[in-house]
């Protein structure tokens, strides 16, 4: 018996914040949208902390007043937080125009508050769907899908987009894989009751990066959530990760221990969710489109979650692909290596930079420098804020050269 066949315009894996917003803004062009999802939502994920160039893509896919009303922490900028040292940015005061806030979202909540979103825009999306196979090599990509019942069916469509994140579906089965030229690190985290109590240097409105006290190349993060709850993690190599024993946990309990400060802050925190892990998160593919096909956020490429640019790049990806199409069906040539892979290769290859200066301890050496320029400062906020692609801002046209002698200027 032959396997059923059924036909769709555009087909989208994964019902994250790619898949949504990109659906989204293909429902606002009168496509039509099939998304498959793999779990069922709402579903635990990490990337809490938005930045605010996000909120302009939310805004454009018609999901904006979703998203206000969800009641979610308001977030208007990032601390930094090193052996009794303390800087902050404000994301409003900064160079790019646009959004200068945001929210602190738990992203089980946030990515069906998007998803459903979707669902209204006249999305079809359906959860706990499979893809188990995927052929590129005709006119049209055809998906084999396993349903909840375990059947086993096809789906043609005149495009394709990988939206799965992690899952990363069509770089696995395509074998368009490549290691990342990252590090290996991985990132023990947990969300808890904080019980922080007001005042002081923790502020609600902005995520806390806290650099270890021995070990600079060590950081956890601290995000706020409007529940008294936050997301609270370490990032660190699997080397260092692996000196210490028990679960999660009591892993997690025992690095925070080491950071008098974090430790003191969380101290009536209330340890009720088991924590987890995560390992070589960071990924890269050797091309981001191919054959009727293009791939989103993280199915293409991951860094590093230190400044947050995951969920950011991930809506941007879904803007550049969904304005591909909309050229495409009015007659356009597109290529997509010069109008989507290019372009938001310059704005991740931006973020690079400040992930390697991070680690390299040149960005701890700006960012904490007593005396920083205040128009400095707020070209660098541009970028924490998101807005990477900014190439009127000097720090992100030449950011390598420019964080170097900064760096230099600051020792």
């Amino acid at each position: 018996m032959s396997t059923p066949t059924e036909t769709t315009d555009i087909l989208i894996i994964g019902a994250g914040p790619a898949g949504a917003v990109a659906a989204g803004l293909l429902r606002k062009q009168g496509r039509r949208v099939l998304v498959v999802e793999r779990e069922q939502f709402p579903r635990f994920s990490i990337g809490e902390s938005l930045l605010p160039q996000s909120m302009a893509y939310i805004e454009a896919a018609g999901m904006l007043q979703a998203v206000v009303e969800a009641g979610f922490q308001y977030k208007n900028g990032a601390a930094f937080a090193r052996n009794g040292q303390y800087t902050d940015f404000d994301f409003r005061d900064k160079f790019s125009p646009g959004w200068g806030s945001t929210y602190q979202v738990q992203r089980a909540t946030f990515d069906k508050v998007l998803a459903d979103a979707a669902e209204r825009a006249g999305a079809e999306i359906r959860y706990r769907h499979e893809v188990v196979e995927a052929d590129v090599s005709g006119d049209k990509p055809r998906v084999t899908v396993k349903d909840t019942e375990g059947r086993i069916h096809v789906i043609e469509a005149n495009f394709l987009l990988d939206a799965s994140g992690f899952g990363r579906i069509l770089p696995r089965l395509l074998k368009l894989e490549r290691p990342s030229d990252f590090p290996v690190r991985g990132a023990i985290f947990t969300h808890v009751e904080d019980r922080i109590p007001p005042g002081g240097t923790f502020d609600r409105q902005k995520i806390r990066v806290t650099v270890h006290p021995k070990f600079p190349d060590v950081w956890f993060w601290t995000i706020p959530f409007s529940d008294g709850r936050c997301s609270l993690g370490v990032v660190a190599h699997n080397e260092f990760l692996a000196k210490y024993p028990g679960n999660e946990t009591e892993r997690l309990k025992a690095i925070v221990a080491e950071d008098p400060e974090l430790s003191a802050l969380l101290g009536d925190a209330v340890w009720d969710t088991p924590a987890r892990t995560i390992v070589g998160y960071a990924s890269n593919v050797t091309s981001l489109w191919g054959n009727r096909f293009a791939l989103l956020g993280n199915a293409g490429e991951f860094l590093d979650p230190v400044f947050s640019s995951g969920v950011t790049i991930a809506f941007k990806s879904a803007s550049l692909a969904t304005d591909c199409l909309a050229r495409e069906a009015a007659g356009v040539e597109v290529d997509w290596q010069r109008d989507y892979a290019l372009p938001l290769k310059a704005g991740v290859d931006c973020f690079r930079a400040y992930v390697e200066a991070w680690y390299a301890g040149e960005f701890q050496k700006i960012i904490f420098h007593k005396d920083s320029s205040p128009e400095v400062h707020r070209m660098i906020s541009s970028i924490l804020a998101g807005y990477a692609w900014d190439t009127k801002n000097p720090f992100v046209a030449e950011p390598k050269r420019r964080l170097a002698v900064l760096a230099e200027l600051c020792s």
